[in-house]
C-alpha cells in the first residue's frame, strides 16, 4: 500500500521538519488505557490525541509497539510488521498515524536492529537447526571454550549484567548483548539487510514519517569475536564502520519516498568526531544528543556541551536534538533535585536524597532552555506534568531486566514508566477507565496532585508551562532550526541570541541576576524579581 498524507496543509510544512521539530515520547503501556487491561494501548492514544495537539508537539515517537513477550519492554521483537495484540491491531495503528496526520501531528516508529525476541521465527529455526547451519548464520552462534566448550566464547557482558551469552541445547552458545531473551543478528549476512530495508518500507508505505533506531551504534560486530580484555582497536561492537555501509542503504529507502522520511539514531559516543559520521547527508538525518542529556545542572559544562554539540553538527549540516529525559533515564526533576545531577547508569542505586521542590524549579528552567536551543527537541511522556521518578515500586512488582539481572543491586527503569495520571479523581488517576485493572505498574500516592486534569487550568502549572512555550517555539520565527549567538554575561548565566530580537537567559547561580536588556518579557520558568532573573531560572525576552 502506498501512503496518502491525510493532513491537507502538510503540503506547506518543508520537507526537512524534523530539523526544528517538537517530538513527544510515546511509552505506549504507560500513556493511557481504552479497554481497563491495566495496560495502555493504542486507542488510548488515539482518545489524547487532542490532548497532544494542544499541547503543541510536531510529532509522535512510539517505543516498540510489535508483537512481543516484553522481556524487555518490547525491545524483543517477535514480529516487526505486526501489533501487540495488548496495544492493539495493525489497523488501528494505521488510524492513529491517521488521525495523527489530520491534526499535523507525524509518526515516529522505533526499529530495533540489533536484536530479535526468542520466539522471532528466524530464532526458531535457528534453533532447530543444526550447529553449521544457514538458519543459524543469521546470529551469532558459536562453539564455547574450555575442556567441554562449557565457557563462553569471549567476555563481552551483557548491558543488563551477567554474560553476553547463553548456552542451547547441542552446547553451542549465542550472542546477547541485551537480555538472553534478545538474541543478536548478524548484520554480515544479506538476508538480515534486506529484512531490515523491507521493515523501513512496510512503515513508511502506512504513514510514518520516519524511523527511531534503537542502540543504533551497535549493530555491527566483528565477526571474530576478540575478548575486549585484549582491547581490540577498532571496538568489537560499538561504532564499527561498516555501520555506515547499513545507513546509507536505509537512506536511499528514506530518501526515496516523495516526502523523505526521516532517520534518527540512538548513538552513545563520547568522541564527538566518531559521533558526526553518522550525521552525513547521504547516513541519518539526527540523532539523540546523550551528552546533553547525561550533563549536570551546571553552567560552564552545559555551555560547554552545547557549544561542542553545534560544533560537531555544523561541518555535516545536521541540527542537534536535545533531550532531557526518556524511558531510561531517571526523571528530571528528581535527578535535578539531586547533589549529583547528572545521569550514569553505573551511578544508580537506592536511596539518594532528592529535594524535589528544587529539582522541579531547575527542570522548568531546563524545560525552557532546551526549546529555545537550535535544532530539534524530544519530550518524554509526563515531563511535561513534572511526574518525579518512582523509587518505592514494590520488588516484585518491577519488570526490568536490569533489575533482575543485577540480582536487585540496581533499581531498574520502571521508575520513570508509571503510567500516567490524567484524572486525579478517577480510578487509576484516569489512565484506565472506571471499573478498569489496576495500572502494569502501581501508581504511588499523590500521584493525582501531577494530573493532567489538575494542571489544565492552573496558569502556574508544568503543563501551562510546556504549553505555553511549545506555542511561543512555534510562533517565533528565531527559534527551532537557526543559528544562535552567545552574548556576554555572569559565569553561571546562559544567555544567547536567537534571530534578529529573541534572547533566553538561565541563571543557574546561587544568586539573582540581572535581566539582559530587553524591551518586553515573552516567558519566564518562574516569577522575575524585577529587573533580577533568580536562581535556577530560565527567561524569554524580546530583545531589540
Amino acid at each position: 500500500m502506498q501512503h496518502i498524507d491525510h493532513n491537507p496543509d502538510q503540503a506547506h510544512v518543508p520537507a526537512d521538519w524534523w530539523r526544528g521539530a517538537a517530538i513527544y515520547q510515546v511509552y505506549v503501556r504507560s500513556f493511557a488505557d481504552d479497554n481497563g487491561d491495566g495496560v495502555g494501548d493504542l486507542a488510548g492514544v488515539r482518545s489524547r490525541l487532542p490532548y497532544l495537539a494542544e499541547l503543541g508537539v510536531d510529532a509522535l515517537w512510539f517505543n516498540p509497539w510489535y508483537p512481543s513477550p516484553m522481556a524487555d519492554g518490547g525491545y524483543d521483537v517477535t514480529d516487526y510488521r505486526d501489533i501487540d495484540p495488548v496495544f492493539g491491531t495493525l489497523a488501528e495503528a494505521e488510524k492513529l498515524i491517521a488521525e495523527a496526520s489530520d491534526l499535523g501531528i507525524r509518526t515516529i516508529v522505533d526499529i530495533v536492529p540489533n536484536h530479535v525476541s526468542d520466539t522471532h521465527r528466524w530464532f526458531a529455526q535457528a534453533l532447530a537447526a543444526d550447529p553449521g547451519s544457514p538458519e543459524r548464520a543469521r546470529f551469532w552462534f558459536r562453539e564455547g571454550r574450555g575442556a567441554d566448550g562449557e565457557l563462553p566464547p569471549n567476555d563481552w557482558p551483557s548491558q543488563f549484567g551477567g554474560s553476553a551469552w547463553t548456552r542451547v541445547a547441542d552446547g553451542q552458545w549465542y550472542l546477547h548483548r541485551f537480555a538472553s531473551q534478545q538474541p543478536d543478528l548478524n548484520w554480515g549476512h544479506p538476508q538480515v539487510r534486506a529484512e531490515h530495508e523491507d521493515v523501513l518500507r512496510f512503515w513508511f508505505d502506512r504513514g510514518a514519517a520516519g524511523v527511531r533506531i534503537d542502540s543504533a551504534a551497535e549493530v555491527a560486530k566483528d565477526p571474530s569475536l576478540p575478548d575486549l580484555a585484549a582491547s581490540p582497536v577498532p571496538h568489537p561492537y560499538v561504532d564499527r564502520d561498516e555501520l555506515h555501509d547499513i545507513y546509507r542503504s536505509w537512506r536511499r529507502v528514506a530518501d526515496s519516498y516523495a516526502q523523505p522520511r526521516a532517520l534518527i539514531g540512538e548513538v552513545w559516543l563520547p568522541d564527538p568526531e566518531r559521533f558526526a559520521r553518522y550525521l552525513r547527508p547521504d547516513e541519518l538525518h539526527t540523532a539523540f544528543n546523550f551528552g546533553f542529556l547525561a550533563c549536570p545542572w551546571d553552567a560552564q559544562q552545559l555551555r560547554e556541551q552545547i557549544t561542542t554539540t553545534l560544533a560537531v553538527h555544523a561541518p555535516v549540516g545536521a541540527p542537534a536534538t536535545w533531550v532531557l529525559a526518556n524511558h531510561d533515564i531517571t526523571r528530571t526533576v528528581t535527578r535535578y533535585g539531586r547533589a549529583d545531577t547528572g545521569f550514569d547508569f553505573a551511578t544508580k542505586g537506592y536511596g539518594i536524597a532528592t529535594d524535589l521542590a528544587t529539582g522541579t524549579r531547575r527542570a522548568r528552567a531546563a524545560a525552557m532552555l532546551t526549546l529555545a536551543l537550535p535544532g530539534s527537541v524530544y519530550l518524554y511522556q509526563g515531563e511535561e506534568l513534572g511526574l518525579p521518578e518512582v523509587e518505592d515500586i514494590p520488588a516484585d512488582r518491577i519488570e526490568d531486566p536490569m533489575h533482575h539481572r543485577t540480582a536487585g543491586a540496581d533499581p531498574g527503569r520502571d521508575g520513570c514508566r508509571v503510567p500516567l495520571p490524567w484524572d486525579g479523581s478517577a480510578p487509576s488517576a484516569g489512565f484506565g477507565p472506571d471499573g478498569g485493572a489496576e495500572p502494569w505498574l502501581p501508581q504511588p500516592a499523590g500521584w493525582s496532585d501531577f494530573s493532567v486534569a489538575a494542571q489544565n487550568q492552573d496558569p502556574d502549572s508544568m503543563l501551562t508551562l510546556y504549553r505555553t512555550a511549545l506555542r511561543l517555539r512555534r510562533a517565533e520565527p528565531g527559534l527551532g532550526d537557526g543559528p544562535m549567538d552567545w552574548t556576554g554575561s555572569h559565569p553561571q548565566v546562559l544567555a544567547f541570541r536567537r534571530g534578529p530580537d529573541f534572547t533566553c537567559a538561565v541563571n543557574l547561580a546561587p544568586t539573582p541576576q540581572l535581566l539582559p536588556d530587553h524591551t518586553s518579557v515573552l516567558l519566564s520558568s518562574a516569577p522575575l524579581d524585577g529587573g533580577l532573573l533568580p536562581p535556577d531560572t530560565t527567561v524569554w525576552l524580546r530583545t531589540a
